[in-house]
């Protein structure tokens, strides 16, 4: 087992790395689409020192926010800033990728997990190319993974304890990163150490217990902060109250199905990756040097799965928790496997390449159009196809911050958060999303009365009126009160700028022309201005 990978080791994984850079530097220009959008405005409100749950809510912890804080103030607030810190993010989350499996295998192993990692993660079908959160806890959560690595050698507290403190900031990026957190108490409590027998369960439990603690010092810096801030309550709604109601909705046969299509939509252009990391599970089993990481393997993927299903959206970025421990079984698999049919190292060092080269081109081939062509500004209608207005949303935004002056404020009725970053304006309301409102669960009457009310004490200069359904979701059972209420409240204002959405582009309609622009599409957006 080779811990030290060599000088070429690192020359390949910097091909590696440079090729996924390539093609997200191409596209750093791409708009935002609707998390992003979120993530983005919390992260602008941050670095203007107000903190989450204040004046915007919504229901991820705050740990992506202030990561979208730190992209912007590191490589500027701007898109290409935001995906500029995704570059940085994946490519280090590459880097440990590869760190773990020369620790678990050898340089041969670690150098095809992490190209394996670094080219499937650019994966459009994975969200891969949006700078969601589940990029920026796997970063936590595989350090705190080698960090563990080297407690259960050393049996080192404080290195157990730093581990835990590494996975609990997973889960401060997002709930499902607790995943990560179980995996590490797991392994801590269930892989012997050098020094510690099969069966000493107390002095095993005593690391795993030094894990826990590790991980809650982050949740408990959090909820401290949040205290002091008096905003404890408002943070606790919404991460864990209405959360728990969330993520409790969707019946198993749904998820089933949700489970299917996702599955179905990842694999059509990834299947033949799934050839190495198939036979990287068979060699689990069969390889004599797999037995050591067979415990980390087998518990990281196991725990993976359990964070990708919580709920049971299955969204199809969800599965990008289980991209590490299939990157991991790919390399291992291509080295197995080499090793076995030719003993020659120059042989079994081509065969390997093949094993993962030849998945990976045909995965590029597969998503040719949107890696390598499709322009930046094309690529939201390109990865969402039922019209959703993202593009629209950066010309609109451009449009009231040009109009705009910093202490109007604006309100959007529609689940178009980006909308905000765009403008450069604070939100009328808290609720940057109506999903919430319209979902069937116990508050979403209350959040509409809040919402109206918000907005009607804001006094907001502009409105903007999201007519895509996509951006509601309403069902048969929701609260129609909002719907109501803006039939009354847009008396006031003025219509100035009307975004149509056909099928075959977006005709924008400025000024006087917009107040009695008929939308040819069902789809469309409008920008209201408060009359003098």
């Amino acid at each position: 087992m080779s811990r030290r990978p060599g000088l070429g080791a690192w020359i390949l994984l910097a091909f590696a790395l440079l090729a996924a850079a390539a093609v997200r530097l191409r596209l750093l220009e791409a708009p935002l689409d609707r998390d992003e959008g979120e993530y983005a405005y919390f992260g602008q409100l941050l670095l203007q020192g107000i903190p989450p749950y204040a004046t915007a809510y919504h229901a991820k912890l705050p740990g992506v926010y202030g990561a979208y804080a730190l992209a912007l103030a590191l490589f500027g607030r701007s898109i290409a800033g935001i995906h500029l810190g995704l570059l940085v993010v994946n490519a280090a989350t590459s880097v440990l990728v590869f760190l773990v499996a020369s620790r678990l295998f050898n340089r041969t192993a670690a150098v095809s997990a992490a190209a394996v990692f670094a080219i499937v993660s650019l994966s459009p079908r994975l969200q891969g190319l949006a700078a969601y959160a589940e990029h920026f806890l796997l970063l936590p959560a595989l350090a705190g993974a080698l960090v563990l690595m080297r407690a259960v050698e050393s049996r080192r507290l404080l290195t157990f304890f730093a581990g835990g403190v590494l996975v609990g900031l997973a889960f401060i990026v997002k709930q499902s990163g607790g995943a990560f957190v179980l995996f590490a108490a797991l392994y801590a409590l269930l892989v012997p150490g050098p020094v510690t027998e099969r069966g000493d369960w107390g002095r095993r439990s005593v690391p795993a217990l030094a894990v826990v603690a590790g991980a809650l010092v982050p949740f408990a810096v959090v909820c401290a902060g949040f205290a002091a801030a008096g905003l404890f309550d408002r943070f606790w709604f919404w991460t864990v109250v209405y959360t728990s109601h969330y993520a409790s909705t969707t019946p198993l046969a749904v998820g089933l199905l949700l489970l299917t299509l996702a599955a179905r939509s990842i694999l059509s252009s990834s299947y033949l990756v799934l050839v190495p990391v198939v036979v990287g599970i068979s060699a689990l089993f069969w390889d004599p040097r797999a037995r050591a990481g067979r415990p980390f393997i087998a518990l990281l993927s196991i725990c993976a799965l359990a964070g990708t299903s919580i709920g049971l959206y299955f969204r199809n970025q969800y599965f990008l928790l289980l991209a590490p421990p299939a990157a991991l079984l790919a390399g291992h698999g291509a080295d197995a496997l080499a090793n076995t049919v030719a003993r020659a190292p120059p042989l079994r060092h081509a065969v390997c390449a093949a094993l993962i080269v030849l998945p990976l081109g045909h995965f590029a081939w597969a998503e040719r159009a949107i890696l390598f062509e499709t322009p930046p500004a094309d690529l939201a209608r390109a990865l969402a196809p039922p019209r959703n207005p993202w593009p629209e949303s950066l010309e609109i935004g451009r449009w009231i911050r040009a109009h705009g002056a910093p202490a109007d404020r604006i309100a959007v009725i529609g689940s178009e958060p980006q909308i905000y970053f765009y403008a450069g304006l604070r939100a009328a309301t808290g609720y940057i999303y109506m999903y919430p409102l319209m979902e069937n669960q116990p508050y979403a009457a209350e959040m509409q009365r809040r919402m109206i009310g918000e907005i009607e004490a804001a006094r907001p200069r502009f409105v903007v009126l999201v007519n895509v359904a996509v951006s509601w979701n309403v069902g048969r059972m929701s609260d129609r009160t909002v719907f109501q209420w803006w039939n009354r409240y847009q008396e006031g204002f003025e219509r100035v700028g009307v975004a149509d959405i056909m099928e075959r582009g977006t005709r924008y309609v400025w000024g006087p022309d917009a107040a009695d622009y008929t939308p040819t599409s069902p789809v469309w957006v409008a920008v209201f201005e408060r009359r003098a």
